[in-house]
């Protein structure tokens, strides 16, 4: 065989090797919040899974802080090798592009591979079992009797809880303060239970067990049709807010170098995990809405990106 040759035959047999091979070693999962958040949980049963069918650790790794930032550059700089992975989400991967765009050093939707997305969570305005309003037009009248006294969680300045609400003032007339939490839904939840905070729009996977033990109560439910497992919560819409609020996804990323054989591989160990999990997901408010392939993962985020930076600019919200 003459040289030319056998590179060609090497070069083309390479990315099956590669493929084969991975896992080869542990796989380093980061997760941009702390422990106990939407993501978190699903990071960790995704990992825990994909240890057991692959036979390598995935080993979650909680990198808080900057409202994803850090887990985000931490992932985009990482080598390109399928053994730095991210779960994102909405607020990580499309909407902290715009408003984060002086301080960060990457593009997440070009520096980053998005693998597929994982599953969706619909979400609920929630307030401290001891906040006097149970409805959003209780809670209107109250924000309007005294602007600025009460206060609304996030999991960071400019993350789509913060957004949701700015959007919610906006339309409702009110006005209350701000209190981002940079330890995600499990620094913020306790919060609002303790009162330190009043409400939030946060997702039912951190919520329901809290509701279900009446330390915290929903006010509105953000899908279109009330959710089973809160039939007696109405709706936003229902309360007169059609079009506020977000269901959000989780997400699988890596390094936008990585080689398409790892990302198929580890896309389809995905879809193999989240079919398996199905129903005890469910159970835990997590609906699995794997990607139809890796490329129309992009194709998402790329679009969802655009409109929430739309959406900024139109809206004037910037992090300086």
């Amino acid at each position: 065989m003459k040289f030319s040759a056998w590179l060609f035959c090497l070069a083309v047999a390479f990315p099956a090797a590669a493929q084969d091979a991975y896992p080869s070693k542990p796989v380093k999962v980061l997760v941009p919040y702390g422990p106990g958040g939407a993501t978190d949980i699903i990071a960790r049963i995704v990992a825990a899974k994909l240890t057991e069918s692959l036979g390598q650790g995935f080993l979650v790794e909680n990198r808080p802080g900057a409202n994803g930032n850090i887990a985000l550059e931490a992932t985009a700089k990482a080598a390109p090798d399928g053994y730095t992975l991210l779960v994102g989400n909405v607020s990580t991967n499309t909407i902290n592009e715009s408003v984060y765009a002086s301080q960060l050093t990457i593009r997440p939707s070009r520096d980053l591979a998005a693998i597929t997305k994982l599953v969706e969570i619909p979400h609920i305005v929630v307030a401290s079992a001891a906040f006097p309003a149970s409805n959003i037009a209780e809670l209107i009248a109250l924000a309007k009797k005294e602007p600025g006294k009460i206060n609304f969680a996030s999991v960071g300045l400019g993350s789509y809880p913060h957004l949701d609400m700015e959007r919610f003032m906006k339309a409702s007339g009110t006005e209350m303060t701000h209190v981002p939490y940079k330890g995600g839904a499990g620094q913020a939840i306790p919060a609002i239970i303790a009162g330190e905070v009043q409400l939030a729009f946060f997702n039912m996977a951190s919520l329901l067990p809290h509701i279900r033990s009446g330390r915290l109560k929903a006010l509105a439910a953000v899908p279109a049709q009330r959710l089973p497992e809160l039939p007696n919560v109405p709706t936003l819409a229902e309360q007169g807010f059609p079009g506020i609020g977000t269901n959000a996804w989780q997400g699988l990323f890596a390094p936008a170098a990585t080689p398409g054989p790892v990302v198929d591989k580890i896309y389809t160990a995905v879809a193999a995990v989240l079919a398996r999990e199905k129903t005890g997901l469910a159970e835990k408010m997590m609906t699995v809405d794997v990607s139809p392939s890796p490329a129309a993962f992009t194709a998402q985020v790329r679009r969802e990106t655009q409109a929430w930076g739309e959406f900024l600019r139109d809206a004037k919200i910037k992090i300086e």
